[in-house]
């Protein structure tokens, strides 16, 4: 066995431990006036963070192959739990959607789960199934069935983000899978119908495309983040206004530790600080496609590419956000927003490609 693979351990560990540091520097003055204590959330994400470090270590060490022997019944637990999230007096609120297990002052998610949860099962199917892909009815049509079940039971939350991330990670298995061009096409266009659907039964979703076009146009209301993100951004120049030295986290920027960390990244580093980060997330990517490029089997190798491409995904989308490129989705940005369930599920993902890697 060789060992496993060290960039990529040490890029996690540089990326958390510089998403810990920037939650306190992010939310240490909200901390301070909700809870009269500026370490709050550091200490719960420094929990977590251990936690999922000594999870990552202890994944790295069991054999992925169980994964494919379990893929199933992992997959029917998530299923049961998203289920089990919607039912009041089980899952709990939090900032208008009905996704979380609340367990004391913790909460976990059962969406992020799922994410990978899925990505395990497509593994095991497109690996059984690849004679099949040919056949939209024999072999795509039955995972875009248990897919698109996912997808709504999330949509019922409701949670935009982390279902746009589910479907985009399935989507590219696919396509790395073999499925006929013609199906994403078919698929797009299926896509933007959804979209609209999704946006007619809700309001809500045409406010924050609205104030994704003209932020300005409701600056105190539904622009109000991203105008405030951009405030944020724009200051920071080169180099920043240095550590601590943010002015958006003064009660500017809502929640700054969560989605639009990186807005207080890019603030106090600067266009170095920003790139920095984007530089580390790109190793992330090279180091996963490398280790399923080079694994032996098959189910190894979607489960590797699966894997990366959701962390990816849902960097790129928080990035998007963050900037003004796409509306605001909710979605975190992985190893460094505040969030223990996203955490967590991240580092049994990388846990997961350090076993492969060493195959």
């Amino acid at each position: 066995m060789k060992k496993f693979d060290r960039i990529l351990f040490f890029t996690i560990i540089v990326l958390s431990i510089f998403g810990l540091i920037m939650i306190y520097s992010a939310s240490s003055i909200w901390a301070e006036y909700k809870f009269n204590d500026s370490f709050h959330y550091f200490k719960y994400q420094l929990v977590f963070l251990i936690i999922g470090i000594l999870v990552m270590l202890f994944i790295s060490k069991i054999d992925y192959k169980i994964y494919y022997e379990n893929a199933n019944k992992i997959l029917l637990i998530c299923f049961v739990l998203l289920i089990l999230v919607l039912i009041p007096g089980i899952g709990s609120v939090r900032n208008g959607s009905r996704s979380w297990f609340g367990i004391g002052p913790f909460g976990i998610q059962p969406s992020e789960a799922t994410k990978l949860g899925m990505i395990i099962f497509t593994s095991k199917y497109l690996t059984n199934s690849n004679k099949f892909l040919k056949s939209y009815k024999k072999g795509v049509f039955p995972i875009l069935g248990i897919l698109f079940t996912l997808f709504g039971l999330i949509m019922l939350q409701p949670d935009l983000g982390t279902g746009t991330i589910l479907v985009l990670s399935i989507i590219v298995l696919l396509f790395i899978a073999g499925v006929n061009m013609k199906f994403f096409f078919g698929i797009g266009i299926l896509g933007v119908i959804g979209i609209i659907i999704l946006i007619v039964i809700a309001p809500y979703r045409m406010d924050r495309i609205t104030s994704f076009v003209d932020p300005w146009s409701d600056a105190l209301g539904t622009g109000f983040q991203i105008i405030q993100s951009l405030y944020a951004i724009g200051p920071g120049g080169l180099l920043g206004n240095g550590f601590l030295n943010s002015i958006q986290k003064q009660f500017y920027l809502p929640e700054p530790q969560t989605d639009f960390i990186f807005s207080i990244i890019a603030e106090e580093f600067g266009v170095v600080g920003a790139f920095i980060v984007v530089g580390l997330f790109l190793i992330i990517l090279y180091r996963g496609i490398n280790i399923a490029l080079n694994t032996k089997d098959l189910f190894s190798k979607y489960l590797a590419f699966g894997m990366t491409f959701q962390i990816i995904f849902q960097a790129i989308m928080n990035l998007m956000v963050v900037i003004g490129l796409i509306p605001v989705t909710g979605v975190t940005l992985p190893f460094i927003s505040y969030g223990g369930s996203s955490l967590l599920i991240s580092m049994v993902s990388i846990g997961i490609l350090l076993n492969i890697s060493k195959s």
